[in-house]
This record gives structure tokens, C-alpha cells and sequence, in this order.
């Protein structure tokens, strides 16, 4: 090897060395940075002997960045349907008991026993006025806690409604940016550029994306990504696809929320095609609002529909006249509200007012009867007005617990006591909120576990960068040693041609 060989080596290596250790840098300065990827200098030899940078290569894992989105979409979709649940558990307090102890519960449930227990108490002292009043206000607590058990499953989900309509929303932008990066990508892939940066941004992209709706992804020539829904919707193909989505805003029983649309196939509720999205939030706040929360509603009206029905009043004059609604009732009402489901009756059930005196009632008519058609004699069951008559008020209380005929659309069977039905529901509710919670939780450790393998695999370890560099710079001193030891050659020639 001559002179001019070994100085060029030298050159090459420490122009080598020099950016490697840019690389290391790069790295070090990018350990806090969400997503980035530990990133390696590519070395080859030259034809001369010397050294070379060819490239940059970026640490990765497909299938650990798989892993990490569909466990993102997977808790995100949980973690909704969670949060939602928690707030009717928080309104009701039904998670302070359980199913068989109610005593600080807002239930229909724990309002139905305490009423129960108020006419037990009523029975045995009729002629006591305080005891009706009791009694009394242990039925308007119960219709009251119907309605607001009604309210608090609307306002759910009204609130999963326009988190939806956030979620399209951020979906949208999310598609926009990955357009940009993802063009980025493809150009300087086609050039030979360093595009290791613009792939880490394209991840976290589809990391915050996962979030939001479950997802896979192609990569096709020069790494231009097609994304889809995780029902097999396409999200970006060269251009992202529109999703849409018109919120519905107030919420009633009989409402039904729209779907969400991308590139104009329905992919929520119960009517979407086969590509309909299954995790992230989006698919979480979707069934949420579609299934669990009216499922609950269809079960509180049903629980309405018995109470009026096993409060009704029948004809005591032996004429064949209709049942009619008693203590219970709903506006409007000139009967009972029938065999079937009625949807909404759990947020307009009421006491009657012939029956309450606040609003012109009289409270004697919860224990004589009446209470249905005041002055009509053939619904009065205490016929001789006898202060000390609890026939009626002890067939309240058997009311509560006798079978009946339950609609089986709610999803509980077809027969059950007015008490158990209610306790069924509650039971339910919470048994959809803690499978919610379950889930949440086990895909909270499963996100935590594959983001930290994919952080191992992928990301930077400052301790080796470290040593790395270390290394790099004893390389640097080499080389930069022997380039002085060529050039000092280089001068004892020269010197020696001189003389």
C-alpha cells in the first residue's frame, strides 16, 4: 500500500466514523421522542479498501408494531364502553352493593324493595296517616328513579354520540396528515433518500389512528402503505377515503343514532355491512350507544310497564270493565300500557295524582282504592271505607312479588316478579360493566407489555448509544492518527528530496 492509498483510507474512514457518529447523536438526542426508532449507519468497503456509508437503517418489528395496534384499538374500544357504564353506575350508586343488598342504591331495584317495605308497614297500621305518606313517598321515589335511571342512559348516550362525531373527526385529519408523510415516503424512497424519520412519523400516526379505529396495513412498492379498517373498509389507498358521520344530538328511547360511513359503506350498528369496524373507540362508543345502553332502556321500560300493570286497578263490580292504571300511571293514559314492550315508558311513568295530595289527590285512595276513576265506585275495593281495611294494600305488596309476563326483547326472559325483574336489571347492567372493566384491564397490560417489546426491539438503549459513541470516537482518534502518520511520512519525504 502506497502513500497516497493509506491517506486516502484515512480520509474515508474518518468521513465515515464522523457520520456514524452523527447517527449515534441523532439517536441519543431522540431517546425521549415518542416512536422514534433506534437508527444504524450502513457501512461497506470501498474497491480502494476504504470505508463507506451506504445508508441508514431503521430498527423495526412488523410484527410487534402489529401487536401494539390492535392492542391499542382493542383497549380504546373497551375502555369506552367502561367509561360509559361507570357513569350510570356512579348516578345509580350501584356498585356501593350488590344485587341482593341495594340499601344505598338509587336503583329501580332498591326503590321497588323500599317500597315494598313502606306498604308492609302501611298493612299493618291503615288508618295511620304518617304510614301512607310513607308509602306515598316511597312510590314517587321509585317513579322517580325510573325517569332519572332513564335520563342518565339517554345522556349516555348522547355522550358516546358526539365523542363519535369527535372521533370522525380526528380520524379525518389523522387520514389527511398520513397522506402527506406517507407521499414523503414514497419520494424519497424513489431517490434513495433517508427517509428513516418520516417512518417513524408514519407509525405514530398509525398508533394514535389504532386508537381510534382497529386497522392493518400493506406496504406496497417503494413503502407506499395502504391502510383498512379492521372490518376491511379501506382508509388510505394513495388518498385517504372519507369517513362520515351525522351526530343525532338529543337522545330518547325510541332514538336511533346514525352510523358511521367510510367511503360511503356503513360501518356501525346493527345494520352495517360485512365490513363493519370491530375495536378502537369509535367500534366501542358505537355499540355502546347501540346495544348496551338501549338494551338497559328496553329492560327500565319493561320494569315501568310491570309496575303500572301489578298497581292497576280492576273492577270490583263484577260489570267486565277494563283494568285500568292505579297508583302507577303515565300522561295520557286511559289504560294499561299493554302485553309488549313500550319504549320510552320508564322516563314518563308517574304517580297518579288522584292519589297525592299536593296535587289535589287523597292518600286514602292508596289504601280504599279509587285511585283510577275517583267517584266511579266499581274500582273502589274498601266499599265501606273502614279505617282499618288493608286487603288492598296487602295485594300491593303481593304484587311485587307474583310472577308476570315480561317482553323477552329486553333480553331477560319471559316471566319474573316485578322485584326479581328489577334485580335482574341491575344484576345485568353490572355484569356488562365489569366484563367492560375486566377487558379494559387485561388489554391495559397487554398494550403495556407489546409497547415495551416493541421499545426493546425498536427503540434507543442509551447505554449502548454510549458505548457506541465511545467506540466511534477511539475510531475517529485511529484514523485521524494515521492520517497525521501519512502526512508526517509525506513531510520526511519531501524533506529528503529537498537535500
Amino acid at each position: 500500500m502506497n502513500l497516497s492509498s493509506a491517506g486516502a483510507i484515512a480520509n474515508q474512514s474518518l468521513g465515515a466514523v464522523s457520520n456514524q457518529i452523527s447517527v449515534v447523536s441523532r439517536n441519543i438526542s431522540g431517546v425521549n421522542t415518542p416512536g422514534y426508532s433506534a437508527k444504524t449507519a450502513l457501512l461497506s468497503t470501498s474497491m480502494d479498501g476504504g470505508s463507506e456509508i451506504e445508508g441508514i437503517r431503521r430498527s423495526t418489528n412488523a410484527a410487534l408494531l402489529r401487536n401494539s395496534f390492535q392492542a391499542s384499538a382493542a383497549q380504546s374500544g373497551s375502555s369506552a364502553i367502561s367509561d360509559g357504564l361507570n357513569l350510570i353506575d356512579e348516578f345509580l350508586t350501584l356498585s356501593s352493593g350488590s344485587a341482593s343488598d341495594l340499601s344505598n342504591s338509587r336503583s329501580p331495584a332498591a326503590a321497588i324493595s323500599g317500597l315494598a317495605s313502606a306498604l308492609q308497614q302501611y298493612s299493618a297500621a291503615p288508618a295511620n296517616a304518617s304510614a301512607a305518606q310513607t308509602a306515598l313517598a316511597r312510590a314517587k321515589d321509585l317513579a322517580s328513579s325510573l325517569r332519572d335511571a332513564t335520563d342518565v342512559t339517554q345522556q349516555v348516550r348522547s355522550n358516546s354520540d358526539s365523542t363519535i362525531a369527535t372521533s370522525v373527526d380526528d380520524i379525518n385529519r389523522m387520514l389527511v396528515e398520513f397522506e402527506k408523510v406517507n407521499n414523503d415516503i414514497v419520494a424519497g424512497t424513489q431517490i434513495g433518500a433517508d427517509i428513516t424519520d418520516s417512518l417513524d412519523q408514519r407509525d405514530v400516526l398509525l398508533s394514535k389512528l389504532s386508537k381510534e379505529i382497529g386497522i392493518s396495513t400493506v406496504v406496497r412498492s417503494n413503502n407506499d402503505m395502504v391502510v383498512y379498517a379492521d372490518g376491511g373498509a379501506t382508509l388510505f389507498e394513495t388518498t385517504p377515503r372519507s369517513v362520515t358521520f351525522k351526530p343525532t344530538g338529543a337522545f330518547s328511547a325510541v332514538t336511533t343514532g346514525n352510523a358511521v360511513y367510510i367511503d360511503g359503506v356503513q360501518v356501525t350498528g346493527t345494520s352495517s355491512s360485512s365490513l363493519g369496524i370491530h375495536t378502537g373507540r369509535l367500534a366501542g362508543l358505537a355499540h355502546l350507544r347501540d346495544v348496551i345502553a338501549p338494551n338497559f332502556q328496553r329492560q327500565l321500560d319493561e320494569t315501568a310497564r310491570a309496575i303500572i300493570s301489578a298497581f292497576a286497578e280492576t273492577d270490583q263490580s263484577n260489570s267486565s270493565r277494563p283494568p285500568l292504571p292505579g297508583l302507577f300511571t303515565y300522561p295520557g293514559a286511559t289504560a294499561l300500557p299493554g302485553s309488549s314492550l313500550v319504549p320510552g315508558l320508564a322516563g314518563e311513568i308517574m304517580v297518579n295524582p288522584n292519589a297525592d295530595p299536593t296535587q289535589g289527590g287523597d292518600i286514602n285512595r292508596l289504601r280504599d282504592g279509587g285511585v283510577s276513576r275517583p267517584g266511579d265506585p266499581a274500582y273502589v275495593y274498601n266499599a265501606t271505607g273502614a279505617a282499618g281495611y288493608s286487603a288492598r294494600i296487602l295485594q300491593l305488596v303481593d304484587s311485587l312479588s307474583s310472577q308476570r309476563a315480561f317482553d323477552a326483547a329486553a333480553g331477560l326472559g319471559a316471566a319474573a316478579s316485578v322485584a326479581s325483574y328489577a334485580t335482574a336489571s341491575i344484576g345485568w347492567i353490572e355484569a356488562q360493566r365489569q366484563q367492560a372493566i375486566k377487558t379494559t384491564n387485561y388489554q391495559d397490560a397487554r398494550l403495556s407489555q407489546t409497547q415495551q417489546a416493541l421499545s426493546n426491539a425498536t427503540g434507543v438503549n442509551l447505554d449502548d448509544q454510549m458505548s457506541r459513541m465511545l467506540t466511534l470516537e477511539h475510531s475517529y482518534q485511529a484514523s485521524a492518527k494515521l492520517l497525521a502518520t501519512v502526512n508526517e511520512m509525506y513531510l520526511t519525504l519531501f524533506d529528503a528530496i529537498r537535500i
